[in-house]
């Protein structure tokens, strides 16, 4: 066995360091340029795939971890973070939606979710109480769009990324079936459920950190109603990972809910937000 040189060592880290740099580097430009990918997911992983090593995937989980805790709105970092803390979650996850015949439909179809898959203009028009409704309501009345999930980008199996993807894309139906707008209060309890479904770390980071996010007259509300809420919906309501929301448009949401068992949060009448 050839001895290790360790004169060696402070190159090879700073070579994994300028490395990582430079794939940092690229990954912020991408980001900046375009918020999403529109095509097959097949060609989007072929093509916005980055091969990296295990010290290189530490080193970028670390500068990103780093990062997010600054300031959780650097998008970009977040995603970074996210695929370089969560594989092992990711394989879990995997493995529960290759569980049902809904989620194997999932994986074989692998749907996106934006503008040019979605028919917005179609949501609009159906009653009020579908689900397809709410949704288009949710995203209309809070100025969202759908165009928003970066794509995956640090993990290898394709299907292993593609369910990180789909995590990503069907947030805002998750806020949609849970009734939870998307400020500080909502972001925050909608992390309880999707902490304890996926396991990803970001989650769990989004659950112990984001009520510091949350203003302080507005915190003691969350203690009292949402976080209790929202721990329990997590413990108690389906696994929607593997829940083909597309398919469900035109189901009454009410409906969806009870299939889902998921009730929404009532507030007290005179808790003023």
């Amino acid at each position: 066995m050839k001895p290790l040189n360790v004169w060696q060592i402070p190159n090879q880290f700073l070579l994994s360091y300028n490395r990582v740099l430079q794939i940092l580097s690229a990954h912020a430009e991408v980001s900046s340029k375009a918020s999403n990918s529109f095509g097959d997911f097949d060609e989007d992983f072929a093509k916005n795939y980055i091969e990296t090593t295990s010290f290189q995937k530490f080193l970028l989980a670390l500068g990103s971890g780093y990062v997010v805790l600054r300031d959780p709105f650097k998008v970009h970092m977040s995603t970074c973070f996210s695929e370089t803390t969560g594989l092992y979650a990711a394989g879990n996850l995997l493995k529960r939606v290759e569980s049902t015949e809904e989620g194997r439909r999932l994986l074989m179809d692998k749907p996106r979710v934006n503008s040019k898959t979605i028919d917005l203009e179609k949501l609009k028009h159906l009653p009020d109480d579908t689900f397809g409704k709410a949704y288009f309501n949710f995203l209309f009345q809070n100025n969202l769009t759908p165009d928003s999930r970066h794509v995956v980008r640090f993990i290898k199996d394709i299907n292993v990324a593609y369910v990180i993807q789909r995590y990503r894309e069907i947030h805002d139906f998750v806020h949609t079936v849970l009734g939870m707008p998307p400020n500080t209060l909502g972001e925050t309890t909608v992390k309880w459920v999707e902490a304890y479904q996926t396991k990803l770390p970001y989650c769990v980071m989004g659950v112990i950190f984001g009520p510091l996010s949350i203003p302080s007259k507005k915190r003691s509300i969350y203690f009292k109603y949402y976080a209790p809420w929202g721990f329990q919906t997590a413990k108690d309501c389906k696994f929607l990972y593997n829940i083909y929301f597309e398919k469900r448009w035109e189901q009454p949401l009410t409906e969806l809910r009870d299939e889902l068992c998921i009730e929404t949060l009532n507030l007290p009448q005179q808790i003023k937000l």
